[in-house]
């Protein structure tokens, strides 16, 4: 297990939203950065319009931080997403437009490549040791709110809010906040990071 702060990442311009991307991306030999196998971000969304599309891509979106964003997806009813909301899970091939419920937000973004990688994305607010168990793949832990203390097999980590841990190869997890706290729990269904 190996911790990542949010100030180690390589931060790029995004030309959406008019804001910064944070991101984490796993990337074939040679590969343009269309290619990602998967992506892992949390963007700052400064302005209304359209989503990129990334052909062959499963995609979920949750909300970090403001208001929240309302969502026009091709072929589907039009939704509101908050921070209270589920990560919300849709193909990022579809025409898809946002709109600022109240001035800039900051969302955590992932992306995987369809048929080959697939991903689960929870969010957990705690106020007691939570255990998860059976983890396989690469795990990564994102602390959004609060401070927790994780441990897997023998390694310890603790995270501040906005940091990350990365995990890969365990098999189980514990998550022991200091007082309440919020966690985004990805799951990428991959045998190595």
């Amino acid at each position: 297990m190996k911790l990542l702060r949010a100030k180690d990442y390589k931060r790029m311009p995004w030309k959406n939203g008019g804001g910064e991307t944070v991101e984490i991306a796993i990337f074939p030999e040679k590969a343009s950065l269309a290619d990602f196998d998967w992506r892992v971000s949390m963007a700052t969304v400064a302005t209304d319009g359209p989503f990129s599309s990334f052909p062959g891509i499963d995609r979920t979106l949750s909300i970090l931080q403001g208001k929240g964003m309302r969502l026009m997806i091709e072929g589907r009813k039009p939704a509101l997403l908050t921070g209270e909301t589920a990560p919300l899970p849709f193909p990022a091939d579809v025409a898809t437009s946002a709109t600022l419920v109240d001035g800039p937000i900051v969302d955590l973004n992932v992306m995987t490549r369809r048929g080959r990688l697939t991903h689960s994305v929870q969010r957990l607010a705690l106020d007691h040791p939570h255990r998860a168990k059976n983890l396989g793949g690469t795990i990564l832990v994102l602390c959004h709110g609060g401070a927790v203390r994780l441990t897997a097999s023998d390694a310890t980590a603790d995270l501040a809010a906005g940091d990350t841990a990365v995990l890969t190869g365990a098999a189980s997890l514990t998550i022991e906040p200091a007082a309440s706290a919020v966690l985004f729990l990805i799951t990428i269904d991959e045998p190595a990071a």
